[in-house]
């Protein structure tokens, strides 16, 4: 599929690895609908953008506003990319005193990065399939976002490796059951990555985690994801697959 004179829906579009993606597609010419929760920032990113960007305020765990921007995005939709998520609690199984760590906290990980990929993934799914199929015989294709920790998750992640193993699970078994409707589904797994998440961070310990990484030394740019999100919806023979993009970087424990 190309990706010029279709339109997608980005959530997390807003900032970091979304908003990079977004531009991505509509320098090949494409539309997007950016769904995300933070409606200041939506409103820069379409500024930026320009006419071929829209906002929807979605929070991927509704089904009602994540509907609301595949709407937007009408009949030529073709592609979901969905970036949207939340950083880990950092609460160890058990403290120092041996109470059990926060259940609540752990839920709302798991609620925010898993179950709302599957919302999002079963809603778009749904509206693809209404497509016709292509001449390269695609009706549409997803792109879902786990990280690293979903194989080299450090003391204290336990929720967010748990999400994000479940969304790396999720891929191949999605590209499976949705092969018959001709939709393709790949996941990109990044390592340390240069978004607001990580802008947080004291200079000392991000200067640290470029250090880490074996090459480039350097935190991933969101354009390295957004590259690697087009091919995948482009590449007609990619499906199934979940692809680190890290640098060769493996987590140390801690």
């Amino acid at each position: 599929m190309h990706i010029a004179g279709s339109s997608a829906v980005v959530t997390g579009g807003a900032s970091g690895l979304g908003l990079a993606t977004a531009r991505r597609i509509i320098d090949r010419g494409g539309s997007v609908v950016i769904a995300d929760i933070a409606e200041e920032q939506g409103a820069k990113a379409v500024a930026e953008l320009g006419d071929a960007a829209r906002f929807v305020q979605a929070d991927v765990t509704d089904e009602a506003a994540v509907t609301a921007a595949l709407d937007a995005a009408g009949g030529a939709l073709r592609f979901v990319v969905h970036c949207a998520g939340r950083g880990g609690d950092r609460t160890r199984i058990i403290g120092k005193d041996r109470s059990p760590g926060d259940l609540e906290t752990f839920a709302e990980v798991v609620r925010v990065n898993l179950i709302g990929t599957y919302n999002v993934l079963r809603l778009a799914a749904s509206r693809l399939a209404e497509n016709e199929t292509l001449d390269d015989g695609d009706r549409g294709a997803i792109v879902l976002t786990a990280s690293v920790a979903a194989f080299d998750g450090q003391i204290g992640q336990t929720s967010y490796t748990a999400a994000k193993a479940g969304v790396h699970g999720i891929t191949l078994v999605a590209a499976r059951d949705l092969a018959s409707w001709q939709i393709r589904v790949n996941t990109i797994a990044p390592g340390v990555m240069d978004t607001p998440m990580l802008g947080r961070l004291r200079a000392d310990i991000r200067e640290g985690l470029a250090a880490s990484v074996p090459h480039p030394k350097r935190l991933g740019d969101p354009d390295d994801y957004a590259r690697l999100a087009v091919e995948m919806l482009e590449n007609p023979y990619l499906n199934g697959q979940t692809v680190r993009l890290d640098g060769a970087i493996r987590m140390a424990p801690r």
